[in-house]
């Protein structure tokens, strides 16, 4: 066997493993585990045999020992453990170089269960791949934590509980291929009520005036505030749920008549200074990054989903240029306090500097991840263009470095201005705000893209008013407002919510909502987060029959107590057994309920004052009226949001379900009715009725993305149904040249060749030297967008990833395409998932072509 001098280092991915080889002295090999190398089974076919017939096999756990998991080194994993145990012979220690948090030191733990090692292990962690951190953390290497691996094993065996048990209950009572999750079910919860609130809010009404005045040849605007002595009302005095401002609320309700009256008694009074009040403010630069705020900020000014976030600085930390993305610590090192300290006095100057070094607390309850905010790595922390970054990865690392930087960077200095206007009996207010420093305002802005131009906005100059001063008033104009429901959540304010309710950990925030869009609870409308029906039903049955598991406290007092478990103060077994054994546990609270649990009464949701029933049935939603002893139902529209459904959209859907659509007009030629109407697959325009000319159907045509379809006239829809349209011949085939709307949305048509339109033009109008000019154009190859990189291919190390495709996300590995089925998000979908649909892949492909 030779002498063994090497030392075996094992981290979770190739990436990881390539920039940790370049700060490794001689003598040390690294090689990936592909993320865990053993799990709970996924599916039936992975129990073993000789437990199959134990009534606890589907879970996957011995609820009679002790909630013992039956851990299984999946099929597509067994070479990764040949490779690594074949490493382990040439030898002389194991280093574990997993990630530092829970699910790493899971992953340690379970290598050193499957390969048995005989030689000394190590567990070395950083938050940070740089040389320095890579040196410091050999010589400070530890052995594994046990109280972590007890807290994340605990975690996981929870939430097979929770899953397996609840899971097949929503199948047989609601729809097959739901599911139910520890998070996840109160997170849909939160969903469900903030469109609850949206159903049940009743808009408001007001009206208030603004002057614009000028003084010293500057102009600037006020609005009205009081009208003699009182209060005009705001969007703040109004009852959310009837849309009326309480009677004992002492305000002043203007509509529209009062409004205009009051503009022709105010518009040549004299407008007299009553009031100048200013003062000074100071502005602190927020903390540095977590793994919620940077996937908050993220989103806000990136435009990017929690789960990009995360995948992007996955990949920014495994090339070492930022620190651990999953922690929920403001800490800054010292050392990287001195350099963000340098960075800044060489980039701003001294004077943006922050008197003394600024350290931040983090408020975080039992933050159990890494023990340092997220940063630039490194001695240097150069910025995006210096280490010459491109696309995502360009972007985030520039937000995290700016949130960095000016953490150390001096306060900006605000002076606030409020001058208040009388004329008659009415005060109008004007608010100024001057930048008189703008410290860490050089280099964030929090909320906004660019701080130069953010920087311009905070200022609103006033003109140097004195109390007593006349000004003169240019222009009066009254204003109408309507108070407007609560907002539905996006990414970056679930996020906030989670983590305020204690609602799941940094690591499983971008899981819990790529899991909910991925079971259909979930519709993502822009950047807004839309519960479906089937959330709604799903949520009732919680609610009803499983409060506890829904309720936002008990999920944070377990999030608590497996964090007791982290710090070593609770053990996880007796937890477990309270939590699903006996009388009151979970698997009995299933029992009882299977038998309880009316289908139909689940499947009908009442939603407020609607004068129809919302159903779930196995093709979606539906409405269902009962009208003269006959049961009347129509489909919803698959994009119809629950908190929009009112009686007006009710009763058009049920009336053209009885009487058939109105058209929209006639035929010029043939007479025939044209309609617009709605399908699985989006609007449409239609010509003649259904059934009619001898069973065919009729003609149908795709309304485009940017055409609105209450909005669109007969003109327009007899053109859509014109398509394709011959715009001419070409000059050098003499062939038609034709316009048209496909699967993909709008093209032009030449000799086989298509070529996509671009969004400024319009396909009813674009004409022929347009059409030639994009068939001219090289055909542009769709370049897949890559979601998230899994790791090499254990068997020739090529990478396996997940992109996002025309038809939904795939993995791919080289030539081999293979889409996720319904029940894998991207987010979750492992390695060993990855390679197993692969394999399935090639062996179908194989099969066609033995039978060919």
């Amino acid at each position: 066997m030779g002498n063994l001098v090497s030392k075996l280092v094992i981290v979770e991915s190739p990436t990881k493993a390539r920039t940790i080889r370049n700060f490794l002295p001689k003598g040390y090999q690294v090689e990936a585990s592909m993320g865990h190398v053993r799990d709970l089974p996924a599916s039936a076919n992975e129990i073993p045999a000789k437990v199959k017939r134990e009534t606890w096999a589907r879970l996957g756990v011995n609820v009679e020992a002790d909630f013992e998991p039956l851990y299984i080194v999946p099929k597509d994993k067994k070479k990764v453990v040949r490779a690594l145990s074949s490493a382990l012979t040439e030898a002389d220690e194991l280093i574990l170089a997993t990630d530092e948090d829970r699910e790493g030191e899971s992953i340690a733990w379970h290598l050193t269960q499957v390969l048995k090692p005989r030689i000394p292990i190590k567990r070395m962690v950083f938050h940070e791949i740089t040389r320095e951190a890579i040196q410091d953390a050999l010589e400070h290497c530890r052995t594994i934590d046990d109280r972590l691996v007890e807290a994340q094993e605990t975690r996981r065996v929870l939430d097979r509980l929770v899953g397996y048990t609840i899971s097949p209950l929503l199948w047989k009572k609601i729809a097959p291929g739901l599911s139910a999750g520890r998070v996840q079910s109160a997170a849909v919860r939160l969903l469900v009520i903030r469109e609850r609130e949206r159903r049940a809010f009743k808009s408001g009404s007001y009206w208030d005036l603004k002057a614009t005045l000028e003084a010293h040849k500057q102009q600037f605007v006020a609005q009205l505030v009081t009208l003699g002595g009182v209060r005009l009302a705001t969007g703040k005095d109004f009852d959310p749920e009837t849309g009326q401002i309480p009677k004992n609320k002492k305000v002043i309700l203007l509509n529209e008549k009062q409004a205009r009256e009051l503009i022709d008694r105010l518009i040549n009074g004299e407008w007299r200074v009553k009031d100048v009040n200013e003062r000074d403010q100071n502005r602190s630069p927020a903390p540095p990054f977590t793994t919620s705020t940077l996937q908050q900020e993220a989103n806000r000014k990136l435009s990017m989903s929690a789960q990009k976030a995360m995948q992007v600085a996955q990949r920014l930390y495994e090339r070492g240029l930022i620190t651990y993305m999953r922690t929920d610590s403001v800490h800054l090192s010292q050392q990287a306090l001195t350099t963000i300290r340098q960075r800044v006095k060489a980039k701003y100057g001294p004077e943006y500097l922050s008197p003394k070094p600024r350290q931040y607390r983090t408020k975080s309850k039992g933050a159990q991840e890494a023990h340092e905010a997220i940063r630039p790595a490194g001695l240097h922390m150069p910025t995006a263009d210096e280490l010459g970054l491109s696309g995502q990865e360009y972007a985030l690392y520039d937000l995290i470095w700016k949130r960095t930087i000016a953490t150390q960077m001096a306060n900006a200095r605000l002076r606030l201005s409020t001058v208040l206007i009388a004329v008659e009996d009415a005060e109008f207010r004007a608010s100024g705000k001057r930048v008189i420093f703008p410290g860490f305002f050089r280099a964030y802005v929090e909320g906004a893209d660019d701080p130069t131009a953010a920087l311009d906005n905070q200022e609103v100059i006033l003109p140097p008013l004195k109390v007593d001063e006349v000004v003169d008033c240019r222009a009066l104009e009254p204003v109408q407002h309507e108070t407007k429901p609560p907002a539905r959540y996006t990414d970056a304010t679930l996020v906030k919510a989670l983590e305020s309710e204690g609602i799941g950990r940094p690591s499983t925030y971008a899981t819990i909502i790529s899991t909910i869009q991925g079971r259909g609870y979930v519709d993502k409308s822009g950047n807004q987060l839309v519960p479906t029906f089937t959330a709604f039903a799903v949520n009732r049955l919680m609610e009803q029959h499983f409060p506890d598991l829904v309720d936002t406290r008990f999920t944070a007092q377990m999030e608590q107590v497996l964090d007791d478990i982290a710090e070593g103060d609770t053990a996880g077994i007796p937890y477990l057994k309270t939590f699903y054994l006996g009388e009151a546990g979970l698997d009995n609270q299933v029992k009882t309920k299977e038998q309880e649990i009316d289908p139909r009464d689940i499947h009908a949701l009442e939603l407020d004052d609607l004068r129809a029933r919302v159903r779930i049935g196995r093709y979606g939603p539906y409405l269902e009226q009962d009208n003269n002893g006959e049961t009347i139902r129509v489909s919803l529209p698959s994009n119809m949001p629950p908190g929009d459904l009112v009686n007006d959209e009710v009763e058009r859907l049920l009336r053209e379900k009885e009487e058939g659509p109105t058209p929209l007009g006639y035929h010029p030629e043939n007479q025939e009715p044209v309609f617009v109407l709605s399908g699985p697959y989006g609007p449409y325009v239609q010509l003649g009725e259904n059934g009619d000319n001898n069973g065919e159907k009729p003609r149908r045509v795709s309304i485009p993305k940017n055409m609105n379809p209450d909005a669109i006239t007969l003109e327009q829809a007899l053109a859509l149904l014109d398509l394709p349209r011959v715009l001419g011949a070409h000059p050098d085939t003499g062939e038609a040249v034709e316009v048209g709307i496909g699967r993909f949305g709008p093209f032009v048509r030449h000799n086989g060749e298509y070529r996509s339109l671009a969004k400024s033009d319009d396909m009813l109008t674009i004409e022929l030297d347009r059409a030639l000019e994009l068939i001219a154009q090289k055909k542009q190859r769709r370049q897949p967008e890559l979601l998230r990189d899994l790791g090499a291919h254990p068997d020739d190390e090529k990478p396996v990833a997940v992109y996002n495709g025309r038809y939904g996300p795939y993995v791919k590995h080289g030539k081999t395409n293979a889409s996720l089925p319904k029940d894998m998000t991207v987010e979750s979908i492992t390695l060993e998932q990855a390679l197993a649909l692969l394999v399935a892949k090639k062996a179908r492909k194989s099969k066609k072509k033995k039978k060919s």
